[in-house]
């Protein structure tokens, strides 16, 4: 069974297909598929409403050394537990993409990249050893934080760099 951490994606709306090699229920769609790369069988995770798939992976011959062996319930839990955690950790990376931090004394100085269309930028803050905010700054998406460049804005009296 699913954990309790995987993504809720019920949707009463959607009947689930339980098919040999295309399955889709709670937001999920496994298709089994030709390898391109080999003789063999790959099977391909979908979220519903995405084009791409969040995992592609190898999948298992049948019995006749021919066809892919059929999906099941166990196979697509198993899938879709695979699946989500793919995701998770690709946003846990983007996530750490655009946060940085550096500790100047006892004064912690965060950035945090704001991914706008028209106009990315980043903030630049700093909190005290409690926790309270002691100043913020809009900064050029591309600032880089570093100690030396942290330093010297707590140093400069936090004036924008």
């Amino acid at each position: 069974m699913l954990q309790d951490d995987a993504p809720d994606t019920a949707d009463t709306t959607e009947e689930p297909i339980k098919e040999a090699r295309l399955w889709r229920d709670r937001g999920w769609t496994a298709k089994v598929v030709k390898n391109n790369d080999d003789d063999g069988w790959a099977v391909e995770m979908y979220t519903r409403g995405q084009a791409e798939p969040a995992l592609v992976g190898p999948w298992t011959m049948g019995r006749d050394k021919k066809n892919p062996k059929p999906l099941d319930t166990a196979a697509f839990n198993t899938l879709v537990k695979t699946a989500s955690e793919v995701i998770r950790r690709h946003e846990q990376a983007q996530a750490a993409l655009h946060h940085k931090e550096q500790r100047v004394g006892a004064v912690l100085v965060t950035l945090d990249i704001v991914v706008e269309d028209d106009e990315a930028h980043a903030l630049l803050a700093a909190r005290d050893a409690d926790g309270a905010q002691l100043a913020q700054v809009r900064v050029p998406a591309s600032f880089r934080l570093s100690a030396a460049s942290a330093a010297a804005w707590v140093d400069g009296g936090f004036v924008r760099p």
